[in-house]
């Protein structure tokens, strides 16, 4: 838990990926006290942990697995404590990537597929608008903005069922060709398609939306 008045303390998740330094700072200028460690102690300790992914999802998720990234999310989201996917960080939390044909084991945090964009024009690369759902805290204040996205694979299905005393998880959807989730909220599992920390402002604002919510 956060301790009160202070910054809360997010660890971004080192493990071979990359593009960490700039989720580093835009962290940093959302408020955060941020450490970039493959630590585990440390990761497991944060008020919050952002797991950040570029490239394949075959690498990602095996990279991952070299640093038992897949166990310190697993305990993390055991203990009811934040964690923050972005891109292929968002991506290998489904069971399963398909990629050229090959079909990969993801973490299984959530049921389905990541697979290629049926779209004219692929990567998606640029700005695009957002359709987040009833009740996003990620999204709050943030409804109209555009947000930077660089893939061209992507969940586009949502397959999960709410069940239990949680609340129904909160999609966020884009449109790039065909529909795809852009985020969930999901508990204290949170993930974005797009890149917060290159998304100006508008993604600051989301980084600080979600460290309120630590």
């Amino acid at each position: 838990m956060t301790r009160a008045g202070a910054a809360p303390r997010v660890v971004v998740f080192d493990y071979g990926s990359g593009n960490v330094h700039s989720a580093v700072k835009a962290l940093q200028e959302a408020g955060a006290e941020v450490e970039l460690t493959g630590d585990r102690r440390a990761a497991q300790e944060a008020d919050g942990l952002v797991v950040p992914g570029v490239g394949a999802f075959a690498a990602v998720r095996e990279a991952l697995a070299a640093q038992r990234g897949d166990e310190l999310i697993e305990r993390r989201l055991a203990g009811g404590r934040p964690v923050l996917g972005i891109c292929v960080g968002m991506q290998v939390l489904f069971e399963h990537g398909v990629e050229r044909g090959v079909d990969v084991e993801g973490l299984g945090e959530w049921p389905g597929a990541v697979t290629e964009l049926e779209a004219p024009v692929l990567p998606h690369m640029g700005w695009n608008t957002v359709s987040p759902g009833e009740g996003s805290v990620l999204f709050r204040g943030l409804e109209d903005e555009r947000f930077y996205f660089v893939h061209s694979f992507a969940a586009q299905r949502w397959e999960l069922e709410a069940t239990g005393p949680f609340a129904s998880p909160v999609l966020t959807w884009t449109t790039h060709g065909v529909p795809f989730l852009s985020a969930v909220e999901n508990g204290p599992l949170s993930a974005t398609q797009f890149h917060p920390e290159k998304s100006g402002e508008a993604g600051i604002r989301l980084l600080r939306n979600w460290l309120g919510s630590l």
